[in-house]
């Protein structure tokens, strides 16, 4: 068998200089060759715009005058380039390349803007495009950048929707905002929809100081406005949070109600002894497992035979709570994983929190919405071509 020779430390460091050499070259070149096509084109446009070239003369009226050049500094991705812009006495002519003010391209731009949405810190993007292009950016520029959003958050809060949802699940997720008082906790609520045919979407999200009803009411009565009447509506999942439950009866009376599961079991845990956790786990699940809606209400009475006489209370809260938890036997047993909780929503909230825990504080209000927007409108993107095939399957 032919012996393999190991590549040598000094061989790997030459490989990486002729690639470095080699790259580095090519991007010099092109840089150098845009450089004189952007600075040749300011001359075309200018004479163009003048009505005459060189040593030509122009219509009276209509003339204008050359007034030589003037530098900018020009950001691309392949690194700064410092452009020799021709310019006319009014004042009035600017090369098409160039928009008025403009110091970096627009795919700079969109990676100063995904760069943020991606959850890096605005100090922190600076660094990132400075190794990509050799041009560091400020965060205040970052954040000038990242305002253009705020014109793609008003059309997604302001677009119509199809009166065809048959499930809405509803939740909230907290986010810290830096305020002049201190930092504050800004709950940030969701409406999720899907309909018979199994698509989904994030319909809305609106910020709000809590969960009360009036601040659920909000929400509701906004998607109520742009178009969601509720007459397919069939069910609204939810995480148990009163003042929601009551803003349902008054914007949506007709759909059915069902509380999550895993907020209740949380909740029941949390009151329980650590010694009691597994046996209480064990007893509360055996409820909504149940095959059938008779059998999970037996396995209430045998729940609460077994944990009243230690726990009264809880029990008693699971008890009025009961017919909220059980809405999901009324519909398709293929159906009863998906609607009797609000993972589906709580999944997004996962993708919201993994990009938002670097930011540790937003600066202000604006850039929640814009980082939400930028979140749930990737989801939605996604989510046009895969539909949940669960709900399409026939009971």
């Amino acid at each position: 068998m032919r012996k393999v020779t190991p590549i040598t430390e000094h061989f790997q460091h030459f490989v990486a200089n002729i690639s470095e050499s080699l790259w580095g070259d090519v991007y010099g070149k092109t840089r150098e060759a845009w450089k004189k096509f952007l600075d040749a084109e300011s001359l075309r446009a200018r004479d163009r715009y003048c009505g005459a070239g060189w040593y030509e003369r122009a219509p009276e009226p209509e003339r204008e005058y050359r007034n030589g050049f003037y530098e900018r500094d020009y950001t691309t991705i392949l690194g700064p380039m410092r452009l020799r812009v021709a310019r006319s006495r009014g004042k009035g002519f600017l090369p098409k390349a160039l928009n008025a003010f403009q110091r970096r391209t627009e795919g700079v731009t969109e990676l100063i803007r995904e760069a943020f949405l991606r959850g890096i810190s605005t100090r922190q993007v600076g660094r990132v495009i400075a190794s990509a292009t050799g041009e560091a950016v400020s965060a205040q520029t970052v954040s000038t950048v990242t305002q253009s959003l705020n014109g793609a958050v008003k059309r997604f809060k302001q677009a119509r929707l199809r009166d065809d949802w048959v499930y809405l699940f509803l939740d909230g997720v907290s986010l810290r905002v830096r305020r002049p008082f201190g930092r504050q906790r800004v709950q940030m609520l969701v409406a999720y929809g899907v309909r018979a045919d199994g698509s989904r979407q994030l319909l809305a999200f609106q910020r709000s100081k809590g969960e009360s009803q009036s601040a659920w009411e909000g929400l509701l009565e906004d998607l109520y406005r742009r178009g969601l009447q509720g007459k397919k509506l069939l069910l609204i999942v939810t995480d148990g949070c009163p003042g929601l439950a009551a803003a349902i009866q008054t914007v949506y009376p007709e759909a059915k109600h069902q509380r999550c599961w895993v907020h209740k079991m949380r909740n029941l845990l949390e009151k329980v002894r650590k010694a009691d956790h597994e046996g209480v786990k064990k007893a509360a699940q055996a409820i909504y497992l149940a095959d059938n809606l008779t059998e999970a209400r037996a396995a209430f009475q045998r729940f609460q035979r077994d944990w009243a006489p230690y726990y009264p209370r809880m029990v008693r809260r699971l008890e009025k709570d009961l017919p909220e938890l059980l809405t999901f036997f009324e519909f398709p047993r293929h159906l009863w994983k998906k609607l009797r909780t609000t993972n589906a929503i709580e999944r997004c909230f996962v993708e919201v929190r993994r990009r938002t825990r670097p930011m540790v504080c937003f600066v202000n209000v604006e850039s929640v919405d814009r980082i939400l927007y930028s979140i749930f409108n990737r989801f939605n993107d996604q989510w046009k071509n895969r539909t949940l095939r669960l709900f399409t399957q026939a009971a």
